[in-house]
């Protein structure tokens, strides 16, 4: 019997993992960049059941197999689902949509000051007082050559579909876009930036850089809401049968022991 608590102990734990990746989903529906999550579930390994000290075996009281259990559910991994969003129109010059796949790189700088390169599909760019092109927290945006990117704040700038930022006809440089051979050795970093770990490989991107334009979140939210709607269903499904559980063990410890008068 306790086995049943057990399993549904393990579903209403699944399901809050799951409820949790979908509400982080809506909550970015509308953050410039953002990939959707999804959560997977696995079984747990089958455990071979036995017999330990039962009388009944005679003696001496040896274990007797009873044969496979599987004690319910266990959390799987969360995967990201890189597909493109769509784009809204900005006119704003340093605004950049990927068209294809790729990702910008940036400088970023932790709360404790460490430098690394991260690597984004949020293009929502400007530049600051120091000519800087920068991110909206403040981070630096990289050129091919991983440097930052400086212009002219009182001349207009060009941006082509290679990333080229040209000023009074003149190329200045050049956008850095890098893709991934395989995007199962990227790391979400925060809503919007990814960071390559160990056995990560870089490749040439062949995403257009589109000036004018933001990638908006690909979360479809009529999708999310039936996913919510049936992650709550099934929660309650497994709230009822420890309720259940709950209920015949209370008639067992209080009614069936009573010794009648």
């Amino acid at each position: 019997m306790l086995k049943g608590l057990y399993t549904a102990y393990t579903g209403m734990i699944n399901e809050q993992h799951r409820m949790d990746t979908m509400t982080n989903n809506l909550a970015n529906a509308t953050t410039v960049g953002f990939k959707k999550e999804g959560a997977t579930s696995q079984a747990f390994q089958d455990i071979l059941t036995v017999k330990i000290k039962d009388a009944s075996m005679g003696s001496p009281r040896i274990a007797q197999p009873l044969g496979f259990d599987n004690p319910g559910v266990k959390i799987g991994e969360n995967y990201t689902d890189y597909k493109q969003g769509s784009f809204r129109i900005t006119d704003n010059t340093y605004d950049l949509a990927l068209a294809g796949e790729g990702f910008f790189a940036i400088e970023h700088t932790n709360r404790a000051g460490e430098t690394s390169t991260m690597y984004t599909r949020n293009g929502s760019f400007t530049l600051n007082k120091e000519g800087y092109l920068v991110t909206e927290d403040g981070d630096y945006v990289l050129d091919t050559q991983n440097r930052r990117i400086r212009l002219n704040t009182l001349i207009d700038s060009k941006i082509s579909d290679d990333g080229t930022i040209y000023q009074n006809g003149t190329a200045v440089t050049r956008i850095q876009v890098v893709d991934f051979e395989n995007y199962d050795y990227l790391e979400k970093y925060g809503e919007t930036y990814y960071r390559p770990v160990e056995g990560a490989r870089t490749t040439n991107a062949s995403a257009l850089v589109k000036s004018g334009y933001l990638e908006m979140s690909n979360v479809n939210i009529v999708s999310e809401m039936v996913n919510l709607i049936a992650i709550t269903r099934q929660y309650e499904s497994n709230q009822k049968i420890i309720q259940t559980y709950d209920d015949s063990l209370e008639i067992a410890v209080t009614q069936l022991g009573r010794v009648q008068g």
